[in-house]
């Protein structure tokens, strides 16, 4: 069984805007000041608590409070009519090919599986997903837990699996559970930090991917 797993925030879906917000959101309910955006941004990807970890410290007393008012504000922003977190250009079409060609699809992220199946099952994606492995489920990216727990439960081997993503944080994790790499140029972390962390390929866009997946795997 061939296997791709997608990273969600930054690769799939572009949920930039609603991340920042309830950033900004925690750090206020607790008088501290925000965070920078980029700042903010460089940390998407990692669970709750290594992001807060990263950009306080990790003795920070304060990272449940944060944890638990980001949480709270990411629930109210879903609320609001004008929220949005839309799909990347090409995500539709591309996900339609790979099951067409019966490829098993994946996704590793550090949302949580309830937050996962709001937004793939807003934009009608969610039962197109063989395994999604969250930050419920395993330790926070890189730990290569959430490649390998998805391998175990489709049956695939590292040779047939490619991880794709917008962070080094997704290509050190794919290195780690010994799969391909591929990164995406429209995410949360630059084009050359990603070049650094020494990914296959990285995507100008999706229209891309068939060729390089031809790469990895021959034929």
């Amino acid at each position: 069984m061939k296997l791709v797993i997608f990273d969600c925030d930054g690769t799939l879906v572009d949920s930039q805007h609603l991340i920042v917000a309830c950033m900004n959101e925690a750090f206020a309910g607790l008088g501290r000041p925000a965070p920078s955006r980029e700042a903010t941004l460089s940390i998407v990807g990692l669970s709750l608590f290594e992001a807060f970890a990263t950009l306080t410290s990790p003795d920070d007393a304060a990272i449940p409070a944060l944890i638990e008012g980001y949480k709270n504000a990411f629930h109210v922003q879903r609320l609001k009519p004008d929220h949005a977190e839309p799909l990347y250009e090409g995500v539709r079409e591309v996900v339609d090919w790979l099951a067409g060609e019966n490829v098993a699809l994946g996704i590793a992220t550090g949302k949580s599986q309830r937050g996962v199946r709001i937004v793939m099952t807003h934009h009608g994606l969610f039962d197109r997903f063989a395994t999604i492995q969250t930050a419920d489920d395993a330790p926070s990216k890189p730990h290569p837990a959430m490649i390998r727990q998805a391998m175990a439960a489709v049956g695939a081997e590292p040779a047939d699996t490619v991880m794709i993503g917008d962070t080094t944080y997704d290509i050190d994790m794919a290195h780690a559970a010994g799969v391909a790499a591929i990164g995406v140029s429209w995410g949360y972390h630059a084009p050359d930090m990603l070049l650094r962390a020494r990914p296959r390929a990285l995507l100008g866009s999706y229209g891309e991917l068939p060729s390089v997946l031809q790469g990895v795997w021959g034929g």
